[in-house]
């Protein structure tokens, strides 16, 4: 590559209009010119360019190795356009088209990403299409190349991620989007964080970039070691005074942490005359904008000038000094017209390169919990509704509506969900769920976490029962219940609801007197098609045996003034006479009656209070602690262990010094009271080695606190990929060691235990470790009992953990010792792969660890066990583990293993790896 050279062009002029300079600096730049080394090429390292569409890797005319973009997307066409250019097009219609790109650089580095697109009419449509271009979370770009043919983007980004989507978004009427290449490059080390206030949710894309003084054409690599494409100078005025000036020395550039190449350094934009030299930039967004300016000392005198920008002085009486270099960051925020000035002060004021970034802020993205929720909730429509990545950004998934990052609105209506799974509950800023017509069954469930919520549309399933967890949408403003099977009373507890304003109830099966609590000025309830339904019980029994009773179409209550004509008042008038006291008298029986019965039932909440006082009490296997006795082992709850559904847990220390974890419930937990006794209960008549040992309990002073031994080693989860996990790998043995521990207390539970037990939240952070490293089996808040001895499963509402819950459980609300071993075949594939049941990184294929890991594990394909695994484990060992883990999680439970068979093969693959390791490792 040839260095463009206008010197002796350049000189002559220039030498004429300024006096001062000496001509024996003319003889020495040409001496130079002649000695001036031929250009190397650079090293590529950090170097990652994808050609799109080509089907075979190559080696470009510049020494860069190009490969394939087919292993980083599944969608769209190729084809081959002019200078035998290759292209991927989108003819499909969907709004987004992802790459997934893997990041194999330091976090937190700078990198620079260009992405090229090109149309040259290669459908022969004469029809350039529009769309809009996202990294991550952020659009950055929208590509008209109707406009310009080909459009490059360029920017610099800091790598927060080992993995990011870049998408080409459909924008209506658009046509079809079209990418050519995308190029990743390394940036200098330090360079271009001076000026910049932060990078953290931001990106900075090129608008400018200019090697001033130079005419000839853009240069990049590998005059630029780095890539960087130093666009023609153009833009500067005025043109019969301000001429480019070249040398060929080589500048120090140890103080510029850009690093500008030596050519742009050694052409520069002189002005010849006492004048202002200006560039003009237009800018296409009103935003930020980052700008750098690199000054060379390429004149034989130290010029001075002022800098402006738009007008405004940004540096006054700024110094080149000669053979030096130096550089100015700026930081213009709320232009969209750009103008830099050099005003002159002494000599000839001059500018080598100019850098104009627009500064992009990055939406934040939305928790991974919701994320994860909503990919298990796609996962039960049995529909694939391309949620991809991030809900809320860059665009909305379908049938998602966000504010901000948060996922306020879910319509999922005309599917088949049949059941309101566990997950929905994680969805905690959600103001508007839309299910109706989605074949729901049953009591109306796990919907209590969603503090947020303001409108719920269930109407047209077939639920029958109002459950308990409508009590908790304290911000729930429409309740659309219609066209349902309900059946009995309206409950007394939906008056709570403060913010209710419309009651939707028709066409079920409810009958009864409407709840007082419910009759408010502002709460319309709509009642027609149930069977007798109003705050009037009376109403209901005011027929005769030749009468039809026929619901009101439409129950809204107020009052109405009603005028008769003068001469039926006094008939009508002794005729309501007798109707009110017939009505005080029904009124008057019911009142007593219902009296009676609610006194009844408030005893009998009494009676059931105090039996779970005294039989807490009777339970001697556990210590009943006083509160203030825990007060003090916690220091005051002085130190946090961590925080579970349960609430939060705390390091204590008992009077023997014994060290414990202190778990106090939540005030406002969703497992409440029922989960509390039950886990006291359970923890009070079992015990075994490998399951948490349980100290006692606080019942007092409304505070419920469980208190059970402390494990110092953390949870699984937390060691497999988790804070621990970088401190600490665990090997293959350890990993199986762990498992057989943990499926020893499962197998004490369905086997050992009388009546049996089913944990039914069995997951890796239900799992914990000692200081050892032995694994015992914790948290049984959930747990259910089998009391009859040849009962198969019970029946009980869908409790559990989103990626580890059983489907068939799901689906049938039949709870077994299968379901154990489902979740557990989960815990198995996590210690194998060493990554988590459910992610929101990778192609939509990777999410779920489940459906992902099993095909390779059952064709005995290994390569996705844990990298930290890989030449350390027996292929023996490892078959029969991934064998009996994919046996575990078949969605069939009749093909599952029992937890005892789980646990023999466990121990066989356990011995033949400490086999293995006898015959590698020399005994110490």
């Amino acid at each position: 590559m040839q260095l463009y050279l206008k010197l002796t062009c350049v000189l002559s002029p220039l030498t004429k209009t300024l006096n001062h300079m000496d001509l024996h600096w003319c003889f020495f730049t040409i001496l130079l010119f002649f000695s001036y080394p031929n250009l190397i090429s650079c090293d590529q390292e950090g170097f990652w360019s994808l050609s799109c569409g080509s089907a075979t890797n190559f080696i470009d005319s510049s020494n860069i190795s190009w490969v394939s973009d087919y292993n980083y997307i599944t969608k769209g066409n190729t084809t081959i356009v002019d200078s035998n250019e290759s292209i991927r097009f989108f003819p499909h219609p969907r709004s987004r088209n992802c790459y997934k790109l893997p990041l194999n650089y330091a976090s937190s580095s700078l990198i620079l990403i260009r992405v090229s697109f090109v149309y040259k009419n290669y459908d022969g449509l004469q029809q350039p299409p529009l769309f809009s271009v996202s990294f991550g979370t952020a659009i950055f770009a929208t590509v008209n190349l109707s406009v310009k043919d080909p459009w490059v983007e360029e920017f610099i980004w800091r790598i927060e991620k080992e993995n990011v989507l870049l998408c080409l978004n459909s924008i209506p009427n658009g046509g079809i989007p079209v990418i050519s290449s995308i190029e990743f490059r390394p940036t200098p080390q330090g360079g271009y964080y001076n000026g910049m206030e932060d990078f953290t949710n931001k990106l900075i894309r090129k608008r400018y970039r200019i090697n001033c003084g130079f005419t000839n054409g853009s240069i990049r690599y590998p005059l630029d070691q780095y890539d960087r494409i130093w666009d023609p100078d153009q833009d500067f005025s005025p043109f019969h005074t301000s001429i480019g000036f070249n040398i060929l020395d080589t500048f120090n550039t140890w103080a510029l942490t850009e690093s500008p190449p030596q050519p742009v350094l050694q052409t520069g934009r002189v002005l010849a005359r006492r004048e202002e030299l200006n560039y003009n930039f237009t800018l296409q967004n009103l935003g930020d904008y980052y700008i750098v300016l690199y000054f060379a000392g390429i004149l034989p005198v130290s010029p001075s000038f002022d800098i402006l920008v738009n007008n405004e002085v940004v540096e006054s009486n700024y110094s080149v000094k000669t053979w030096q270099v130096g550089s100015l960051y700026l930081l213009k925020k709320g232009i969209q017209n750009l103008n830099i000035t050099f005003k002159d002060v002494t000599f000839y004021p001059l500018v080598n390169g100019i850098e104009v970034y627009e500064i992009v802020n990055i939406p934040p993205e939305s928790s991974t919990t919701v994320v994860s929720a909503l990919q298990v909730i796609q996962e039960s429509t049995g529909l694939d509704l391309e949620w991809e990545d991030d809900p809320c950004s860059p665009t909305t998934w379908e049938h998602v509506q966000c504010e901000g990052s948060s996922v306020t609105s879910l319509e999922l209506f005309d599917m088949e969900l049949r059941s309101i799974s566990p997950t929905f509950s994680d969805l905690f800023d959600l103001k508007t769920l839309d299910l109706h017509n989605t074949s729901l069954v049953g009591e109306i469930e796990n919907l209590g976490g969603l503090k947020s919520l303001e409108n719920l549309n269930l109407s047209y399933n077939n639920l029958t029962s109002f459950g308990t967890d409508l009590d908790g949408l304290i911000n729930l403003k429409i309740l659309d219940l219609k066209n349902n099977s309900l059946e009995g009373l309206v409950p007394k507890s939906l008056g709570s609801l403060k913010n209710l304003h419309l009651l939707s109830l028709e066409n079920n099966q409810l009958q009864g007197p409407i709840p007082k609590a419910l009759n408010k000025h502002n709460l319309e309830i709509r009642t027609s098609g149930n069977l007798c339904l109003t705050f009037s019980p009376s109403k209901c029994y005011e027929t005769t045996p030749n009468t039809s009773i026929d619901a009101p179409k439409v129950s809204v209550f107020n009052k109405k003034k009603q005028k008769l004509h003068s001469h039926l008042i006094v008939v009508l008038g002794a005729l309501g006479v007798v109707l009110i006291l017939l009505t005080i008298v029904s009124i008057s029986v019911f009142i007593y009656t219902r009296r009676n019965k609610n006194k009844a039932e408030v005893n009998k909440r009494e009676d059931v209070q105090a039996n779970d006082d005294v039989d807490l009490r009777n339970w001697n296997a556990a210590k009943a602690f006083s509160y203030r006795e825990i007060k003090a082992a916690t220091r005051n709850f002085k130190q946090t262990l961590g925080r579970g559904g349960f609430g939060t847990v705390y390091l204590g220390k008992l009077p023997d010094g014994k060290l414990t974890a202190v778990k106090v419930r939540f005030n406002k937990t969703q497992l409440g009271v029922d989960s509390f006794v039950n886990e006291v209960s359970l923890m009070s008549s079992i015990r075994h080695q490998n399951l948490v040992s349980f100290e006692g309990y606080c019942h007092e002073s409304k505070q419920q606190i469980l208190v059970y031994e402390y494990l110092p080693g953390g949870s699984l989860s937390d060691n497999l990929y988790g804070a621990n996990s970088k401190r600490i790998t665990l090997n293959w043995v350890r990993r199986l060691k762990i498992a057989i521990d943990a499926a020893k207390g499962l197998d004490y539970l369905h086997n050992g235990s009388d009546p049996r037990i089913i944990h039914r939240d069995v997951k890796s952070s239900n799992i914990l470790l000692d200081a050892d490293m032995n694994a015992k089996v914790c948290d049984f808040g959930l747990s259910k009992q089998v009391t009859q001895a040849d009962a198969s499963h019970v029946t009980t509402m869908v409790k559990g953990t989103a990626g580890y819950l059983d489907p068939e459980y799901y689906t049938t609300q039949q709870l077994t010792e299968k379901s154990d071993v489902y979740s557990f075949g989960v815990v198995l594939l996590e210690l194998i792969c060493g990554r988590e049941p459910l992610r929101r990184t990778g192609s939509p294929d990777t999410f779920n660890l489940v459906l992902w890991a099993k095909p390779y594990l059952q064709a005995g394909a290994f390569e996705i066990v844990d990298e930290s695994l890989k030449g350390t484990y027996d292929d023996e060992s490892m078959r029969i583990a991934a064998t009996i883990a994919s046996r575990s999680v078949d969605r069939d439970p009749s093909q599952r293993p029992n937890i005892a068979q789980v646990l023999v093969d466990l121990k066989e693959a356990y011995n033949i790896q400490l086999s293995y390791l006898a015959t590698v490792e020399p005994p110490t």
